[in-house]
């Protein structure tokens, strides 16, 4: 199973062209999948039924699983059974008919815009660092880029005159994003007083770098995230997409339409976006119960 498990891999990366944060955590998925077949006996993806994927299916909702995690499991094993049915790896597709379990869309959790803005103050300093890092805060609120898609962007990428970012989001895809000026004033700032600094004369295509003049990574940006959030006394569970969360939730409270805010983020389905709709409604229903007479 494991050396199929790698040409349907190379068939992701190859034909598909997915993202590699995706493709690491289908394989982490299926290796779970795999290993959980070998225990029971069954490693000829051949002799695998229907009635194996339901048993791995209830196994991991006994260990506490959230439906969205068990749904992206199976997705997973979906596409690597259908891959080895249609290039006659195996005769058919054990998957055929299986049903995907109910999931709740869940409203996520946003910064209302004076958080955002005390966060963003927060890093304010005339130090190199709290100058780069001020300008990854503000990009991230003002183009609702993921945390990878940010540690990715290139400088070649961002135009700080006109106000855009090209960015580079799931699939290879690539999308234009405006940009307002406190953002292209915060990174102009760090282009011009920090970046030489950290880079030192290294030829580095990537718009933010670490101290050493590196990429700066995923791990880095998410730090940076939650170190200014509590240095803000902000006491809400902050998570790496709370930013783009908040950013498709305060257009859209402003006025924005959805098809806007779902091409500004990437979404290939307006249904991802329309979660955020869901928001606003959460917003108004806890300020009714609040000041509402008869509650």
């Amino acid at each position: 199973m494991k050396e199929f498990l790698q040409e349907f891999l190379n068939h992701l990366f190859v034909e598909r062209g997915l993202a590699k944060n995706t493709m690491m955590a289908y394989q982490k998925d299926l290796l779970q999948y795999i290993a959980f077949l070998e225990k029971k006996g069954g490693s000829d993806p051949d002799a695998i039924k229907r009635e194996d994927i339901t048993d791995y299916m209830q196994k991991q909702k006994t260990r506490g699983l959230s439906a969205t995690s068990i749904c992206r499991s199976l997705a997973a094993i979906r596409m690597f059974h259908r891959f080895m049915a249609r290039e006659r790896i195996t005769r058919e597709d054990p998957t055929h008919l299986l049903e995907t379990p109910k999931t709740w869309k869940r409203v996520p959790d946003v910064l209302t815009a004076n958080e955002i803005e005390t966060m963003i103050l927060s890093a304010q300093g005339r130090q190199p660092q709290h100058i780069r890092d001020q300008a990854i805060l503000e990009m991230l609120y003002a183009s609702g880029m993921r945390v990878s898609e940010l540690a990715d962007l290139k400088t070649e990428n961002v135009n700080t005159e006109i106000g855009y970012v090209r960015c580079i989001g799931k699939g290879q895809k690539e999308r234009i994003v405006p940009i307002g000026k406190k953002a292209r004033d915060a990174v102009k700032r760090y282009l011009e007083k920090v970046r030489g600094k950290f880079v030192k004369g290294q030829i580095v295509p990537y718009l933010f770098v670490s101290r050493l003049g590196k990429r700066i990574s995923r791990q880095s940006i998410w730090k940076i995230i939650k170190f200014y959030a509590k240095k803000a006394g902000i006491k809400k569970a902050i998570k790496t997409h709370t930013l783009r969360h908040s950013f498709a939730t305060h257009l859209l409270e402003h006025g924005a339409d959805l098809r806007s805010v779902q091409e500004m983020l990437g979404h290939s389905d307006i249904a991802t976006t329309q979660i955020y709709t869901h928001v606003d409604r959460e917003r108004l229903r806890s300020i009714h119960k609040q000041f509402h007479p008869r509650p």
